[in-house]
């Protein structure tokens, strides 16, 4: 036995040195973890602070779409594979704008669904023989099974409220008019930027981001759902910028 001890001995005193290495770095490491446990507090206080780039710097009044920075788009999951992008070329965006009372603020937009573009380069009338129309963007306007623009020319969406979520950030309800019918959409906002005086039209302008989604078979367009060639589900984006109307202003309490 102690043969045994006396080999053990070595093995234990770098045991014991180990321990007490230990047991110091944790008495320093409590100490100076103390010190920084105020700072984090207040930085988690100043991150909990509305930051000054969500305030909206436009001004008060009537604003409009600049459609030439501006993009509407769609997407549906073709085959399961991809998200299939179509855009809008011809639509308008409206929004009466109260900066400090955004409860009070509205947004109507109308699409014009004849000018759907996809971008399709194939050849259409060669792989469709027997579709109605020569183009596949004429298929998406003008077709029964889509947007039947002959009976139904308009798309549109108007808001009914508007609910700050955090700065800059925003959930806009409202109808969506599609194929003479109307349901409710929800659409996330975000204000990417905005202006008391454009650069080069000295008015206020503001510019945000929106996406949503929906399911086009309530609306009545469930073709190519059985079999699932094309998703029920559609998401919508938008992206734009908006320029105050020319004597356009509201009275700080006009709204209420």
């Amino acid at each position: 036995m102690t043969h045994i001890l006396r080999h053990l001995r070595p093995t234990l005193a770098l045991c014991m040195l180990i321990l007490l290495a230990a047991c110091s770095q944790d008495s320093n490491t409590t100490g100076d973890a103390a010190a920084p446990s105020g700072d984090n507090t207040d930085a988690t206080a100043t991150a909990q602070k509305p930051r000054a780039v969500g305030k909206i710097n436009a001004p008060a009044g009537q604003y409009k779409l600049d459609i030439n920075h501006a993009s509407l788009s769609f997407s549906v999951k073709h085959l399961g594979l991809s998200n299939y992008i179509v855009r809008f070329s011809d639509y308008d965006v409206r929004i009466d704008l109260s900066p400090d009372n955004m409860q009070q603020s509205s947004i109507q937009v109308d699409v014009n669904p004849a000018s759907v573009y996809t971008g399709y380069t194939g050849d259409y009338p060669a792989t469709h023989p027997d579709a109605e129309y020569d183009t596949w963007e004429k298929t998406l306007a003008k077709s029964d099974k889509f947007f039947n623009t002959g009976q139904y020319p308009k798309v549109s969406f108007k808001s009914t409220t508007v609910e700050p979520l955090a700065p800059g950030r925003f959930r806009v309800r409202g109808d969506l008019t599609l194929l003479g019918q109307t349901h409710p959409l929800t659409l996330e906002a975000k204000v990417v930027g905005s202006v008391a005086e454009h650069p080069l039209t000295g008015k206020g302008a503001l510019g945000f981001s929106a996406h949503g989604s929906f399911k086009r078979s309530k609306f009545g367009m469930d073709y190519l759902l059985e079999p699932r060639f094309v998703s029920d589900r559609v998401n919508v984006h938008f992206e734009g910028e908006f320029n105050q109307l020319e004597n356009s202003t509201q009275a700080p309490d006009s709204a209420g």
